[in-house]
């Protein structure tokens, strides 16, 4: 079993070995998953937020000139209808963290699986909430939770997210306990990070026990504390992926959109070091404009572009693997 020196080595790699790196990766995915993708469908519910994050514009104290929304649960099922009718059939629901996301995700939930019959992975990312709510989602149809710590470093994610790891790291388990399939991730490149970091979030993702894992660049938005701070290496970002392929070689890894926004083909690279989801954004245009994950000009994934990248790495696109459960083991 790898642990943090290990890890930390393989994030070093570069030339030759780190190819060797990406071909055991690919490998690894393929003696799990086949040749194959998972494709999403995001829209994006809220831009509003109770959190302070320093990374990100659509923080509480942000004075930005830009005007909030909250999608209402009819549109969802709006929103969900386009996703079916694109042959996807993993719904994911993503926002800032506010309560009312609860009640409005909640009631659309089960006229999207009358939509789907039942044939539908239901994925949320809407931040820390309550058991209770958690649960109540649980029952509504939800059956997949992204949850990143960000970082593992307990003084760094008071600092970046202005909140405690160990509120983060309760919902999480309060996620497992419930039988959701649970997500988390780190963002690599916040500062006074090292590559002993990377390495120990990784490990600490992997001894969480969670079904999928993202890691993701940092990158630099207007309007945030961390405006001018460097963006993260997408070449360590790379190497993070494939290591954490090999770390768990079941887990979900995604080719996040914010590696296409630092370097162009930064997907189709991702999906080479080991990932084998990506996501198709579905947010109706005049909500999507609003979401300022990574400010105004961040890289918005269509299905024909998604499309296009899983073609050139050979794999094809597939669904939900947790409608399949004989394909993935619960860790």
């Amino acid at each position: 079993m790898l642990d943090e020196r290990d890890v930390a080595e393989l994030l070093l790699l570069r030339g030759a070995e780190r190819e060797e790196l990406f071909r055991q990766a690919r490998a690894a995915r393929s003696a799990v998953f086949g040749d194959e993708v998972v494709v999403r469908g995001v829209t994006e519910i809220t831009n509003q937020c109770r959190v302070n994050c320093v990374f990100c514009p659509m923080r509480r104290d942000n004075t930005r000139k830009n005007s909030d929304f909250r999608t209402e649960s009819s549109q969802l099922i709006d929103v969900a209808a386009s996703v079916k009718a694109s042959g996807i059939n993993v719904m994911f629901f993503q926002g800032g963290e506010i309560p009312q996301t609860t009640r409005v995700v909640g009631e659309a939930l089960p006229g999207i699986l009358d939509l789907y019959d039942g044939e539908v992975e239901i994925l949320l990312n809407l931040g820390n909430k309550r058991r209770s709510e958690y649960e109540y989602l649980r029952e509504q149809g939800a059956t997949s939770y992204i949850l990143k710590f960000e970082t593992s470093d307990p003084r760094l994610a008071e600092e970046v997210r202005q909140e405690s790891l160990d509120s983060r790291l309760k919902c999480l388990q309060d996620l497992l306990d419930l039988g959701y399939r649970v997500g988390t991730g780190s963002i690599i490149g916040l500062p006074g990070q090292q590559v002993a970091d990377v390495a120990r979030d990784l490990v600490f993702a992997r001894d969480l026990g969670v079904h999928m894992c993202s890691v993701a660049p940092f990158i630099p938005a207007p309007d945030t504390p961390l405006a001018d701070h460097p963006a993260g290496d997408v070449e360590l970002a790379l190497n993070a992926i494939a290591v954490s392929r090999l770390l768990a070689p079941d887990w979900l890894v995604p080719a996040v959109s914010a590696l296409s926004k630092i370097a162009g083909e930064g997907q189709y690279r991702g999906l080479m070091a080991g990932a084998n989801v990506i996501t198709v954004n579905f947010t109706p245009d005049e909500q999507r404009d609003r979401y300022l994950i990574y400010g105004r000009d961040r890289f918005v994934v269509k299905r024909d572009y998604a499309s296009g990248v899983i073609a050139r790495t050979g794999l094809r696109p597939r669904g939900s693997v947790f409608l399949e459960p004989s394909l993935v083991e619960t860790p």
